[in-house]
């Protein structure tokens, strides 16, 4: 296994940031000699510095802890499933933002594209999915691109990749990720259905359209993160929320009723 030292790793996410040793130096208020000692293994750095380093270079907590670890300090960041007490004001968190979206559809998913949570607003959707589709854990892209997921539904299905391809790709421009690479060479490879390109003046936003019951339904969606996560799960999950598109689509999901829970 190659083992990287701690300034090998930083030098790679300089170079991933394109920035030089003289622009981390003046955003890390250090000098530019000591950015180039440490990158070349003749500074030992303390975890105080490796973290301002790492926060200048916008590394992912994943990542800052491999530096910590290559520096020979303990890593600083925890990984706990959001299932585990210390997240429970956090995951009630989520769940109150879910249950308070509805009757619109909105889920949780991981760093992966993963499901890790869902409101009920999205149950109908997923009645007609082979099941082994739905084996966790569920990865949001394949139910959306496979023929025996969500595929059938959709409408604009070459928009719909075309969007997952590039929110993917700048998942990857800001952190490599091998498993993430993989999905994306498995599912995102450019296709003869790839949509056109668009005029810039044709759409405000492209929305997903779903062909459901005998209707149209439009929506588009946003997504929400936590500010200042210090734990991994929670830096690596996000919330998308589907809105309507259209005074029909509204229409459709306004008139949906769900029981509280108990």
């Amino acid at each position: 296994m190659l083992v990287h030292t701690v300034g090998e790793l930083l030098r790679q996410w300089r170079h991933h940031r394109r920035l030089s040793q003289l622009d981390l130096a003046i955003a890390a208020d250090v000098s530019a000699r000591h950015v180039s000692l440490v990158e070349t293994g003749k500074s030992n750095p303390s975890a105080d510095m490796v973290l301002r380093l790492a926060d200048q270079l916008d590394v992912p907590l994943r990542d800052r802890n491999r530096l910590l670890l290559a520096a020979g300090f303990a890593p600083r960041y925890p990984e706990r499933p959001l299932e585990d007490g210390a997240l429970s004001a956090a995951r009630d968190a989520i769940a109150r933002v879910l249950h308070a979206h509805e009757p619109f559809p909105a889920l949780v998913f991981d760093r992966h594209w993963n499901i890790v949570m869902t409101n009920r607003a999205l149950d109908p959707f997923l009645a007609g999915v082979a099941p082994d589709l739905l084996e966790p854990p569920v990865n949001l892209i394949r139910l959306g691109l496979d023929p025996r997921g969500l595929a059938p539904l959709v409408v604009n299905l070459a928009d719909v990749r075309t969007l997952f391809r590039s929110r993917v790709t700048r998942q990857l421009a800001t952190a490599p990720d091998p498993e993430l690479t993989a999905l994306y060479e498995d599912l995102l490879g450019p296709t003869p259905e790839d949509a056109p390109n668009r005029p810039a003046e044709s759409d405000v936003l492209i929305p997903m359209i779903i062909r459901f019951q005998g209707r149209e339904l439009r929506l588009f969606s946003t997504i929400t993160t936590f500010g200042t996560p210090m734990d991994i799960t929670l830096d690596e999950v996000a919330i998308e929320s589907y809105y309507p598109a259209d005074t029909e689509t509204a229409t459709y999901f306004t008139s949906l009723h769900f029981d509280d829970p108990a």
